[in-house]
């Protein structure tokens, strides 16, 4: 046994090593862009993704069970199709286990798929040996843009004699109670293509189609066409690969950064008020949240250039623009419903300063002066509501954080006001774009003193560490002392930097929300890994991220950032993998925009890469790549836009660079 007390012990000091190099991943990287699992032993292994298309998400169970069988279920998600009461879960969810799968026989005998391999990219393909001649592929994906999901189930004749096969016919139609649909009764429909009896030459295909619907019962069925969903399922996947491409000698961060654009972007619904970017996880759809979406995902949209996310960012704000009032009551935290409702069940979580950070960061990498413009009221409505909840020491209270009560967090908290020092920054970078230079100055001028006032309240010695409290009565370390580091706020940065990684907080799963506590929640660790980044402890962060990426795309759950553990069930939210790009962007990068045209950079190249790139960068109106290269003690930062340079230069390493993009 001493052997693993030396093994523990040596977890806690060096917080990875053990955990790296212990378990083994899962999945590998597969040579065309996606992940590959090899089912090679016996012991039965299930996990769930969760895959969206604008009028649908499907959280997928799949793996194998104890008689090495294939183990598939589906719980869809209908975010249009509203159920009674109307409130944040009110969308039709249907679970599917297996009997609505036609039976397969070959030469009589019921066929049972024993998989042998897993794969993931925007899709699930699963490959099957069976107890026949007869190998199994099934694919599955959604709809790009209607309410249908589909199993492609591909059967080939491996033997070396003819099998006949027999595909039964079966269609599934369930209606809802009509009293309890906001739209009446909805009907929910499973039915296979390519069903009947014929006989498979050796080397012989045969495409099978499982089509999963739901539609209001006063609009008529709809013809789905499994060749042409699946080809634009393959067409969005390629777009977004093409676009915010991270070129680094870590193939698995490059990977899993590709995987989390996709999550972050396809998580996007056609509600009635518009586009919506939604958290997902079988319970967040057709709604926006003040945190989730307005300072999450919103300001990465304009550096990945999709329309739908620069949409969704764009009518989201719209939206809480909409609650905007002259007694300054506070915009709800999230509006639900497809825009019916909202909900605000937690008080003031510090919306405010979310909302004016995100619309600020978004508003600024847009590049879209128009877009600035009408983003610009809701900015200075939602500063002059902290103006107003400032104590007299210049802190700002509120009722609550993002964790809504689930973690103590006072009458004033770090997580507000340093989203609060974030958005007067942006907002005085937002203001000086569009002229208002007195208007900047105050800004800046409150964000300085909001940073003094900051260090005077929270600053404070937190078992051992001198770094912060979280609130006025918190006596242990918290995750959320990682976001001064985020904004730029280092004057504590060494114990603050110490005090995440250190085993109070950094455990295998990422960083716990409390130390002592067992609860973890991956945005925390993302926001820890940006701003560890961006205040320059490069070399440490990248074994954490690079650990971190490991587990969460190759490990035992993926492929893509968690929520929470042990709420949630580690449910894929999608905001979370929006963080993920932004640990590279605004971390690795260390890009802060500061005009329409304008941003600043420091990138952070790690001792062990000689080099780095960022392609096709869609912020700023642009179609911009950023190089870093290592050139003996210095190295060389190139800045292109549509292919002619912007800027060329050899580098210190430390000193901020500006970049102002033409025209």
């Amino acid at each position: 046994m001493n052997h693993i007390r030396t093994l523990l012990l040596s977890c806690l000091l060096t917080g990875i090593s053990c955990y790296a190099t212990a378990q083994e991943a899962r999945w590998e990287l597969a040579a065309d862009g996606g992940i590959r699992w090899t089912v090679k032993d016996s012991r039965p292994h299930t996990d769930h993704i969760e895959m969206s298309g604008k009028q649908l998400s499907a959280i997928i169970t799949y793996g194998t069970n104890e008689q090495r069988e294939l183990l598939l279920k589906k719980q869809l998600v209908f975010p249009m199709l509203r159920t009674i009461p109307n409130n944040t879960h009110a969308s039709l969810k249907v679970d599917f286990t297996g009997s609505e799968l036609p039976p397969v026989t070959v030469d009589g005998v019921l066929l049972r798929s024993i998989p042998v391999g897993f794969y993931l990219k925007g899709m699930l393909r699963i490959h099957s040996r069976s107890n026949t001649a007869v190998g199994v592929t099934d694919l599955l994906f959604p709809s790009v843009d209607k309410a249908g999901f589909i199993q492609l189930r591909e059967l080939v004749n491996n033997g070396s004699r003819v099998c006949h096969v027999q595909v039964d016919s079966l269609v599934k139609e369930q209606h809802t109670e009509a009293d309890k649909g906001v739209y009446g009764e909805y009907a929910i429909r499973s039915e296979v293509t390519g069903y009947g009896s014929f006989d498979l030459q050796p080397g012989e295909k045969h495409s099978v189609a499982i089509i999963y619907s739901a539609r209001k019962m006063s609009m008529p069925a709809y013809h789905f066409s499994p060749g042409y969903e699946l080809g634009r399922r393959e067409a969005f996947v390629q777009e977004l690969m093409r676009n915010l491409v991270l070129e680094t000698p870590d193939d698995t961060i490059n990977r899993g950064f590709d995987f989390a654009k996709l999550r972050a972007t396809e998580s996007i619904y056609d509600t009635k008020a518009g586009l919506m970017h939604g958290p997902g996880g079988g319970a967040y759809y057709a709604a926006i949240w003040a945190n989730d979406q307005a300072e999450y995902a919103n300001p990465f949209f304009p550096f990945l250039g999709n329309l739908n996310g620069n949409e969704s960012a764009a009518n989201s704000f719209r939206l809480f623009a909409t609650y905007m009032n002259p007694a300054f009551k506070p915009i709800p935290s999230s509006i639900i419903a497809e825009g019916d409702g909202y909900w605000n069940g937690a008080g003031d979580r510090g919306d405010q300063a979310m909302i004016a950070y995100g619309a600020a960061r978004f508003a600024l990498a847009s590049g879209d002066t128009a877009m600035a413009q009408q983003l610009y009221p809701l900015i200075n409505w939602c500063l002059q509501y902290l103006e107003l909840h400032k104590r007299a020491d210049g802190i700002i209270t509120s009722d609550a954080d993002e964790l809504e009560g689930r973690f103590p967090a006072g009458k004033a908290n770090l997580s507000t006001n340093a989203l609060a020092y974030g958005a007067y920054q942006g907002a005085a970078y937002l203001a000086k774009a569009l002229g208002y230079r007195d208007t900047a100055a105050l800004y800046n001028k409150r964000a300085t003193q909001l940073g003094r006032d900051m260090e005077l309240f929270f600053g404070r010695r937190v078992q051992g560490f001198d770094t912060y409290r979280y609130y006025e009565e918190n006596t242990v370390l918290r995750s959320w002392i990682c976001l001064p580091l985020v904004m730029g706020l280092n004057q504590r940065r060494d114990a603050t930097m110490k005090a995440l990684l250190s085993p109070y907080l950094w455990t295998r799963n990422g960083i716990l929300t409390a130390a002592g506590d067992h609860t973890f929640w991956d945005r925390s660790t993302l926001y820890a890994f940006r701003g560890l980044f961006f205040a320059g402890a490069t070399d440490t962060t990248l074994k954490y991220l690079a650990y971190y990426t490991r587990q969460r795309l190759l490990g035992e759950h993926v492929p893509y950032p968690v929520e929470a553990w042990p709420e949630g069930d580690q449910r894929h939210l999608s905001g979370e993998s929006a963080l993920y790009c932004r640990v590279i962007t605004e971390g690795l990068f260390g890009i802060v925009p500061t005009g329409l045209r304008s941003f600043d950079m420091c990138p952070r190249l790690p001792a062990a890469w000689n080099q780095m790139a960022l392609r096709h960068i869609r912020a700023f109106g642009a179609d911009m790549d950023i190089t870093v290269k290592r050139l003996g003690g210095q190295w060389k930062v190139t800045v292109t836009n549509k292919g002619k340079t912007v800027l060329a230069k050899n580098w210190d390493g430390i000193s901020l660079i500006p970049v102002l993009l033409p025209g």
